[in-house]
């Protein structure tokens, strides 16, 4: 087994201690001085600001959120990343009892910190980080309580993610399929870099403790049930599930079987990494027509198919930071010019597939540092933007059956979406 945290510690911003949890008893309160010592050392080297830090015997691995540091010391030989998820995994959970987590909200709810954190780790091992779980046995007033809380059974059970009991009138299932495209273009028109990040995202309102079964046209799936798998199946890598699959199965028979956590949650991640044909295409002009005034010329063009529609485009347009007085024209849409971050913003709420639009602005600009001040501009264009009932890699959801023991009918809801993710276009 990896070794254990010897300690956690919760700074302000300066360094000072917070709260501070011995589970081993072999560091002192002196280490997370001696960690804020090494992390101002650090401060000014952009490639020393990893996460994790040895000193002197003592690893000390940290987070930081809002003015807060969450930070473990051990003297042991530890999974570093086993840990730092355990500290995101507080956070999640203190901004749950909090709101949000920073110094005035710790300093509010000592009590509660403490008890949370007796309950998350036993000596230096993470134990139970279930936040809707927890807020069931340890409560913020918990002076009120009249009767000593048993911990409730998922504590426990095997499902740990869901408590027994949940009732609802209304028993339903939202599942929306969102994919984020990922594309960058060098300023000769070639893709650079190109991939899709898919999520599975569901929120579940189920009585009982149901058994959900879900099909996509997966073509491993396919093919191992001998149907045909031609133009409709789809291969994907990097796939991560919630700890609610059944990984077994699915290795299994390609089944994804789950008993769901009440509310939301991500059921599963993947990527698709063939390339991928920018979904809407942006060219630029610059001309300059005098030392004291240029003009961008912009064609955005949506490349999918015409019974798709993007909503909710928006194009950021870099332009020079001296320029000023900009005289707009749109075939489509509407553009601002927003000179705190030195660009032109085109918006269009309906972009339909197979469509061409154009903008034309012209700028004036100090003549004395025009020609100086332009070239040193090598900001990209930015896209963002919504297809709903669209997806890049093809993915369906072939069916979602829901079994719970008193027999009720749930009702599915299914949705696909595509959204732009890191979209940029390089001028030069």
């Amino acid at each position: 087994m990896a070794g254990a945290a010897s300690a956690l510690f919760l700074l302000d911003i300066k360094g000072r201690v917070l709260v501070w949890r011995d589970y081993r008893g072999d560091v002192s309160a002196v280490q997370a001085e001696r960690f804020f010592t090494k992390l101002i050392e650090k401060e000014g080297d952009q490639d020393a600001q990893d996460p994790v830090v040895y000193d002197n015997g003592v690893t000390y691995m940290f987070v930081q959120h809002n003015n807060v540091y969450l930070m473990t010391a051990s003297r042991q030989n530890c999974n570093a990343a086993s840990l730092l998820l355990f500290l995101h995994r507080v956070v999640d959970v203190f901004k749950h009892y909090f709101e949000e987590l920073e110094e005035e909200s710790l300093r509010d709810n000592f009590v509660v910190v403490y008890e949370l954190l007796d309950e998350m780790m036993d000596f230096g091992y993470p134990q139970f980080t279930e936040a809707k779980i927890l807020s069931e046995f340890i409560k913020t007033d918990a002076y009120r309580m009249e009767v000593t809380q048993r911990p409730p059974m998922a504590v426990t059970n095997a499902v740990s993610w869901r408590s027994e009991g949940i009732r609802y009138k209304k028993n339903e299932v939202f599942l929306d399929v969102v994919e984020s495209v990922n594309i960058l273009v060098n300023s000769n028109g070639q893709i650079v870099r190109s991939d899709v990040v898919g999520a599975l995202k569901m929120r579940t309102y189920l009585s009982g403790m149901p058994e959900c079964k879900l099909g996509l046209n997966d073509r491993v799936l396919l093919e191992a049930q001998g149907r045909s798998s031609k133009g409709k199946a789809i291969d994907l890598d990097d796939i991560k599930f919630h700890q609610c699959v059944r990984l077994a199965r699915f290795e299994n028979d390609r089944t994804i079987s789950f008993v769901p956590p009440d509310g939301a949650f991500d059921l599963m991640t993947y990527r698709l990494s063939t390339q991928v044909k920018p979904l809407i295409w942006v060219e630029a002009q610059i001309e300059r027509h005098s030392r004291s005034r240029m003009e961008i010329t912009v064609k955005a063009r949506s490349q999918f198919k015409e019974r798709s529609t993007a909503t909710n485009v928006e194009i950021e347009l870099p332009v020079p930071a001296d320029a000023t007085n900009p005289n707009v024209r749109t075939s489509m849409g509407s553009a601002a010019y927003a000179p705190e971050s030195d660009a032109l913003s085109w918006k269009i709420k309906s972009f339909p597939g197979g469509k061409e639009y154009m903008l034309r602005a012209e700028f004036k600009l100090p003549s004395i540092t025009a020609e100086e001040a332009a070239p040193e501009r090598k900001a990209p264009i930015r896209v963002k933007f919504e297809i709903p009932y669209f997806t890049v890699s093809g993915i369906q959801v072939r069916y979602l059956k829901i079994i719970e023991k008193s027999g009720y009918q749930a009702l599915p809801w299914v949705r696909y979406i595509t959204m732009a993710g890191e979209y940029e276009l390089r001028l030069m």
